[in-house]
């Protein structure tokens, strides 16, 4: 590859920036897309291409790249307060709207909401909490969380030890003592042969149960699950599988935190992944589409039981020693509040219900019977291709052909952006406004890179078996 020109904005980002989720050594060497502009569902880069953006940046644009009403309440907020803190009982309004806003739309009765910076700072949050509640009511062996192989919750020590990907552990030294896995509920690979749906899914709750009286229930504190596993492949679970884990959970008195940071905000065709899965938790994390991603902000919800317990042990210690500089900052509340509202507005539920079926029935339409797919999965508008080896048995290629990224490069060099997932899946999350023709022309686009691959596959003699 062409070094890029000397001073260019890709050769001062090899000089001087650490990128996130990239191949360090690969990124010194090709370099940067640098985005430069966004517009709808489109983002351009520095040399005017555009590109459709299939997974809404990473889950979160859900109202797209060029939201004017979402930048005036920004700058509205600047010029109005830019700064303040919740600290000692401070407050400013942005915070208290928001937050009477999430209480209103939970899916369950909550109490309280706590504001973070991102998912990861939420989830992490809400560990904390947890350790601190059971303190609080005399159990301080009851600790140990439990989250799901291929689950993503976020990447600080402690939200990375609730992960269960392998790439977010790795020389990291994480998990911590403490975190625990059980198995994915991803029907399509675990699933036994002749085995139901529902059956797997009381097998997923049996494996679940031994896990909690193999650590010993009292020790056990909470499970965390999204409602669909997003970055983990778009993984949805088995019919029956909530109904079945939460009657375990409840069983052994285990919390159950929801993590709607990509579910959340109508992805799934409800304002909750909890209501699309049947999920009745005791805490609700979420972020990203709480501000369509135009600023960072995150939130907790719990139940009054935690709270009581909170505001009990912060009494009895003199305060709730837990908080960032920027919870509920108020120019990205504000932001938030705007957002929740341009949705009530736009009847954006009703739209994700006319096009998210859409987008499945074409998902399935174009790309069930190609001889790269194993499996179309999805709901709403979020949704994942899979690329097998071998159709039959649903044998997936070599991890180290990083054939799912590779799909992801074509298509990005014919104007789609999507991200490949582990196990060669190729995700689609794009902005909750996207249209059917829009939808239509990403995935020409994902069809035409599909067939490029598979000659490109056939001229490198990978097999691949129909």
């Amino acid at each position: 590859m062409t070094p890029p020109p000397v001073n260019s904005a890709a050769a001062r980002d090899i000089a001087n920036v650490l990128h996130p989720n990239t191949d360090l050594k690969m990124h010194q060497e090709n370099g940067p897309v640098v985005i430069s502009r966004g517009e709808g569902v489109r983002v351009f880069d520095d040399s005017g291409k555009g590109y459709i953006e299939a997974v809404a940046g990473l889950w979160c644009a859900a109202l797209g790249f060029s939201n004017e009403r979402l930048v005036q309440a920004a700058a509205n907020q600047m010029r109005q307060l830019p700064f303040y803190h919740g600290f000692t009982s401070k407050s400013h309004a942005p915070m208290i709207d928001l937050a009477e806003m999430l209480i209103a739309r939970a899916p369950v009765p909550m109490s309280k909401v706590f504001f973070a910076n991102s998912g990861s700072e939420a989830n992490d949050s809400a560990i904390k909490m947890i350790w601190y509640f059971n303190n609080a009511i005399g159990r301080p062996e009851k600790k140990k969380i439990i989250g799901r192989v291929k689950g993503y919750h976020g990447i600080t020590l402690a939200s990375a030890s609730l992960t269960g990907l392998a790439t977010n552990h790795r020389s990291f030294d994480v998990p911590l003592p403490g975190f625990l896995h059980t198995m994915t509920p991803h029907w399509y690979h675990e699933g036994l042969e002749g085995e139901s749906e529902e059956a797997f899914a009381t097998r997923c709750a049996d494996e679940l149960e031994k896990l909690i009286l193999a650590e010993g229930p009292e020790t056990v504190a909470a499970m965390w699950a999204e409602p669909i596993m997003g970055a983990g492949g778009v993984i949805l679970p088995p019919k029956g599988y909530f109904e079945k884990i939460q009657a375990v959970l409840t069983k052994y008195d285990v919390l159950l935190v929801a993590d709607e940071v990509i579910c959340g905000f109508w992805r799934t065709g409800n304002y909750w992944g909890c209501g699309t899965l049947n999920m009745k938790p005791d805490i609700l994390t979420c972020a990203k589409a709480l501000s369509s991603s135009y600023l960072p902000i995150s939130a907790v919800m719990i139940n009054e039981r935690i709270f009581q317990a909170l505001s009990d042990e912060s009494h009895a210690i003199g305060t709730f020693g837990h908080g960032y500089t920027y919870s509920g900052h108020p120019v990205p509340a504000a932001v938030a509040v705007e957002t929740l509202k341009i949705y009530d507005e736009m009847k954006i539920g009703d739209h994700v219900r006319t096009v998210g079926p859409f987008l499945q029935a074409e998902l399935r339409r174009r790309f069930s019977d190609h001889p790269l797919v194993g499996e179309v999965r999805g709901v709403g508008l979020i949704g994942a291709i899979e690329l097998v080896a071998d159709k039959a048995t649903h044998k997936n290629f070599a991890p180290a052909l990083k054939i799912g990224a590779r799909l992801a490069k074509i298509c990005e060099g014919n104007g789609v952006i999507s991200r490949g997932l582990p196990g060669d899946a190729l995700a689609f999350s794009p902005p909750l406004i996207i249209s059917e023709a829009e939808i239509t022309e990403m995935l020409d686009v994902v069809a035409k890179s599909l067939d490029e691959l598979a000659v490109q596959l056939r001229r490198e003699q990978i097999s691949v078996v129909r």
